[in-house]
């Protein structure tokens, strides 16, 4: 059975969801709050998604009101937010560098999460806001020195649509650029609307895209990728632990702003993302401090 996890609900109150289609292809949603307090690390962990199947199947779960909710990220809060840059090798050449040889990596910390369609907040004094669609990897299992990258797929949950945003000018130039600075801002990293399953995606042939106020900045596929999600869950796996309901963020592709040929975002736009399999985001942007 075809199946999509969300959380619905105020932050910090979302509940936990399966969503599947009927026959007319209509969305229908049912609450997990029988079988988990949320969609996280222990959920995934603890075969969630095919207790979560099976449930289903069974006509075990009710069904929830969705009308009107809000829709969270997709999974609670994760112990990590590893992130890939330049993993596509037009971004690396806008960008002004030379594609990597080995994966660039880093860190967001996990409170820059939001949802997929919650108000964006601009940092006060940014004047280089990024968009960045990107492929995120959710896992499923603990993952540490991996031997072999045949097997890395085994410990991914699913995958899910995100945005890296970026303030360029406190992550690249002059003495105090730093990547930490620039990739650390509250409601930087909106995921969603979904997480699907693992075994219902194939990660290497996936059309990613980005418009601001409905005009086209990127249009790629994870085809493209440096380093494929594999391969990545096994080099990550060599430096760091992965626990279950962590988020890799495999990169993104080029047509950012950082290429010169777009404006940085500004109060007012609106930047939607949408990946083939795994849905769309909207965020429409306001200066923070401001009213919105």
């Amino acid at each position: 059975m075809s199946i999509k996890l969300a959380r619905l609900g105020e932050r910090g109150q979302e509940v936990p969801a399966v969503v599947t289609a009927d026959a007319n292809g209509d969305e229908k949603y049912f609450s997990l709050a029988s079988l988990t307090r949320d969609v996280d690390g222990l959920f995934l962990a603890q075969d969630g998604i095919a207790r979560a199947r099976q449930a289903l199947s069974a006509g075990e779960l009710p069904e929830l009101p969705a009308a009107g909710l809000r829709v969270g990220a997709p999974i609670a809060r994760p112990g990590s937010i590893v992130c890939i840059g330049m993993n596509y090798a037009a971004h690396a050449a806008e960008s002004g560098s030379a594609p990597p040889e080995i994966p660039v990596v880093f860190l967001k910390p996990s409170n820059t999460i939001s949802g997929p369609f919650d108000a964006a907040p601009i940092p006060p004094s940014s004047e280089k806001y990024d968009w960045e669609v990107e492929l995120g990897v959710v896992i499923g299992k603990e993952a540490s020195y991996l031997s072999d990258p045949a097997d890395a797929l085994d410990y991914v949950a699913g995958y899910l649509v995100a945005n890296d945003l970026s303030e360029r000018e406190y992550q690249l130039p002059g003495a105090a650029g730093q990547w930490t600075k620039g990739k650390s801002l509250p409601a930087s990293t909106p995921l969603g609307p979904w997480l699907v399953p693992a075994d219902e995606i194939d990660p290497g042939r996936l059309r990613l895209r980005s418009h601001v106020n409905g005009e086209a900045r990127q249009d790629s596929s994870t085809a493209d990728l440096i380093f494929d999600v594999a391969t990545l869950v096994h080099h990550v796996s060599q430096y760091m632990l992965l626990e279950p309901g962590d988020v890799i963020l495999t990169g993104t592709p080029e047509g950012v702003a950082l290429s010169g040929r777009f404006p940085y975002i500004q109060p007012g736009d609106v930047v939607e993302l949408d990946i083939e399999g795994l849905g769309s985001q909207r965020q429409e942007f306001y200066r923070q401090g401001a009213a919105q």
